[in-house]
């Protein structure tokens, strides 16, 4: 490597891959033995999600691959298909690109995809967030990819413990940290008005006074349920009455019933607090979470992120049910009188002490200097191989 820079390919597959992956890839981009490489895939490149990858340009990086996964449908069956479709259209930009190495986050079913395609093609992976608990089908994606994965960074201590439990090499983990605590910590977090009403529908909120916001992603192994599930977070919140902005759910099977729900409700009950929006950019959807009275829902980014300002959390049914958290969140049932009852204990509780569980705020130098120094290999073996007697 000695002659050239070490190519690392990173993949986005959605908004939140995004806002975790953004400081690493500017430590990749800053690194003089590293040149970065970026593939967009999943929501980030569709129009109705607010093409994410626009985003990723405005913020300076090079966009070296587009492609197009998503099967419409958001159903059980559409999701494994896309998978395949991922697969294929990964290992095409892979052959095209010619990258020395992986670099993708998290557990997102078209992430899986690019995993599987960039094994098969003896592409070494670093996987970022491996090791975490959670709920849904995530929890079995983020395990897959890490099994595939030779080289590890984990947010959390025990998520490293969980990694090595697995029968991954401690040598193959390369630091703890999730890179989205130096956005956090490099934020400004003052929130101007027009980050939530210059776009979006419905009430307007005044960022000066207490407000909560809503993200309810489908639970894909509750399929069927998550009407009902989101009908009972939008009959709390009617209850409570405070200014919520809320974010339309993700692709995930299920969402259409979701959104359904919240268009039917906005018919039939106006929208004299609610204000929706798709989709924000990764510094403003921190100032958001920074700046918000209590957060309500079930989207990772509650027990991640919101947990370094201390943000007051009602984690809402499964989907992230077993996710390491701090003081600051709450679990309920998706019922409306529990779910009222924590957010009106939430509010009256007001914020909690900064917590640095998933992050220090220094993690995205450490990871680009990892990648720099590792020396790529790609069989794998479990760690205790050698521990095994012969037969």
């Amino acid at each position: 490597m000695a002659d050239r820079k070490r190519k690392v390919c990173v993949v986005l597959v959605d908004r939140a891959n995004y806002g975790r992956l953004k400081p690493v890839m500017q430590a990749v981009k800053e690194h003089p033995a590293l040149t970065l490489q970026t593939v967009c895939a999943g929501t980030m490149v569709l129009e109705r999600f607010d093409e994410p990858a626009q985003v990723v340009e405005q913020d300076g990086f090079t966009i070296d691959g587009r492609i197009f996964v998503e099967l419409e449908g958001s159903q059980p069956v559409t999701m494994a298909k896309s998978v395949g479709f991922g697969t294929i259209e990964f290992a095409s930009e892979f052959a095209r690109l010619r990258p020395d190495l992986l670099l993708m986050i998290g557990d997102r079913y078209e992430a899986l995809g690019a995993a599987i395609a960039a094994a098969y093609m003896n592409l070494p992976i670093v996987h970022l967030q491996g090791g975490e608990v959670s709920g849904s089908i995530d929890e079995s994606a983020r395990h897959a990819i890490s099994k595939f994965a030779q080289f590890h960074f984990p947010s959390t201590k025990r998520a490293a413990h969980f990694l090595e439990r697995m029968g991954e090499h401690k040598t193959s983990i390369l630091g703890v940290g999730c890179p989205s605590s130096d956005l956090a910590r490099r934020l400004d977090r003052t929130l101007p008005s027009e980050v939530i009403n210059g776009r979006g529908a419905g009430a307007p909120i005044d960022v000066a006074k207490p407000f909560l916001v809503t993200v309810f992603h489908p639970t894909t192994t509750e399929y069927g349920g998550e009407r009902g599930q989101m009908e009972a977070v939008l009959e709390a919140l009617d209850r409570v009455a405070a200014p919520t902005l809320l974010l339309w759910p993700n692709i995930d099977a299920g969402s259409d019933h979701i959104s359904k729900a919240i268009r039917i409700f906005r018919s039939d009950r106006g929208d004299g607090w609610l204000r929706t929006m798709t989709n924000l950019t990764p510094d403003d959807y921190l100032r958001v979470l920074a700046n918000a009275a209590c957060l309500v829902g079930n989207s990772s980014s509650f027990v991640r992120d919101a947990g370094y300002f201390g943000t007051p959390v009602v984690l809402v049914g499964n989907r992230q049910r077993h996710r390491e958290h701090d003081d600051h969140v709450k679990k309920v049932e998706p019922v409306a009188d529990d779910i009222e009852g924590c957010i009106r204990n939430q509010l009256g509780h007001g914020r909690y002490a900064p917590s640095t569980l998933y992050g220090d705020g220094h993690v995205a130098d450490r990871v680009a200097q990892a990648v720099a120094n590792l020396t790529p290999y790609v069989q794998k073996h479990i760690s205790y191989v050698d521990e095994v007697p012969a037969a």
